[in-house]
């Protein structure tokens, strides 16, 4: 059996007090990583990052902000470093949804979408590449979404923001690659969440119904995927996009 083993390495995972990002933040101290937890809501990511502390016995810390302000999301990536000496590995997952057709859509809708989802995905990295391409390591994974690959209807604002997720990916894996710096993004397809409970039981039948597997997926199933690239058994895997979807994306 293949254990992977994370216990002297650091990690930054951006939306991480609920949902996805716990789930990632979870696995990641499972196998040893110390892990500092980020959300908007200061009061959520302390209660996650003493409850993580306290499952797995490892060392967190959080700090809360807005990864959409450049400022903050400096701050974020310097608090881990100073903390630490070091930023191992960094999963940008916070996102937003502010969905509804096209017509309908409003510039405020399309740039909080945008500037959550994409501009702060750019900002946590540039942030942690610098640290990274002067440790000459570090692994970088972003989380996307099958919208990024087929398009949603209703999620324009969405679907173009996790598109530039990929094309933004691949670039940081060039860049890096000559220090030692992965970069790789992963493509959820429907994972069962707070959010995606709240649509209509018909919307979510129907959905479900158009996966090859006939299940939505889990957080874990997420996680598992970002502790598989995180770790040395991905070391000549990056500038990928792995599709973690039950089958529900197929390139041409």
């Amino acid at each position: 059996m293949i254990t992977i083993d994370l216990k002297d390495k650091t990690a930054v995972v951006t939306g991480s007090a609920r949902g996805i990002g716990k789930a990632i933040a979870e696995k990641l101290a499972e196998a040893g990583a110390k892990v500092l937890i980020n959300d908007i809501s200061e009061e959520a990511a302390k209660q996650t990052a003493e409850e993580i502390s306290k499952k797995y016995n490892v060392e967190t810390t959080y700090f809360a902000c807005d990864i959409s302000n450049e400022e903050q999301a400096n701050k974020l990536i310097e608090t881990c470093k100073e903390k630490w000496g070091k930023v191992d590995i960094l999963v940008n997952n916070a996102g937003i949804t502010k969905d509804t057709l096209l017509l309908r859509m409003t510039k405020e809708q399309w740039d909080q979408v945008i500037n959550v989802n994409l501009t702060g995905t750019f900002l946590c990295t540039r942030a942690a590449f610098k640290i990274m391409m002067n440790q000459r390591s570090g692994v970088i994974i972003n989380i996307s979404s099958i919208a990024g690959e087929n398009g949603n209807v209703g999620q324009a604002n969405y679907s173009a923001s996790k598109a530039g997720v990929i094309g933004f990916t691949k670039t940081v894996a060039v860049e890096g690659a000559a220090r030692g710096v992965r970069c790789n993004a992963i493509a959820p397809g429907f994972i069962q969440t707070a959010m995606t409970d709240a649509i209509p039981d018909k919307i979510k039948e129907k959905m479900i119904a158009s996966i090859p597997l006939k299940r939505p997926g889990q957080p874990e199933d997420i996680a598992n995927a970002v502790l598989f690239l995180a770790s040395d058994l991905s070391s000549y895997i990056t500038g990928q996009v792995i599709d973690v979807n039950g089958g529900g994306f197929r390139p041409n």
